[in-house]
């Protein structure tokens, strides 16, 4: 546990589908990754610990699920783990009514990630572009970008120019890049 080793597991036992199906795409995509499997990591905090493990340069973010009150409109956040989200701050910028939390039931629907694991990842299985991707724009200085492969117990790292460049065009995602402020309070 907590070792950096690169690329897939050598064995899909204990393993559900869907992370397999995240370094299936990465294969196919030729994007080089490394990864470190941990104990269930669920929050920013948890992540931190996984952080050190993944080494320096590297950026874990917190990913949000989040919709408008008519639960037409879906969104997947991508923000610094320090900052705190707060609606408005987010809202203006996307011209879009009060935001909250979207339910399990959606995530699951769109993403087929549960809560806890909410990555950047799922996009690969929102074919009908149900979910719009925003990024904070600090989550993309970094050389490294890291997230769950659709499941909290595995985190995999790698370029954050291959993220913009090449999974998210492969999976027809392109984000919308947002700034949210350090000193936000709680939604």
């Amino acid at each position: 546990m907590n070792e950096l080793v690169v690329g897939r597991p050598e064995t899909s036992d204990g393993r559900l589908e869907k992370e397999m199906k995240v370094y299936d795409l990465l294969d196919q995509l030729q994007i080089s990754y490394e990864r470190v499997d941990h104990e269930k990591a669920d929050t920013i905090e948890a992540c931190e610990v996984v952080e050190k493990a993944l080494g320096a340069g590297t950026s874990i973010c917190k990913n949000l699920f989040l919709c408008n009150a008519q639960k037409t409109k879906f969104y997947l956040l991508m923000m610094p783990g320090r900052k705190v989200f707060k609606t408005k701050d987010l809202t203006k910028q996307i011209n879009s009514a009060r935001l909250s939390f979207a339910s399990p039931e959606y995530m699951e629907k769109f993403l087929n990630i549960t809560p806890g694991s909410v990555s950047v990842m799922g996009l690969m299985n929102d074919t009908e572009n149900n979910v719009q991707l925003l990024i904070d724009e600090e989550v993309v200085e970094p050389t490294y970008i890291a997230c769950h492969p659709c499941m909290n117990t595995s985190s995999i790292k790698f370029k954050t120019k291959d993220l913009l460049n090449t999974f998210l065009p492969y999976v027809h995602h392109e984000p919308i890049f947002v700034t949210l402020p350090v000193e936000s309070s709680v939604l």
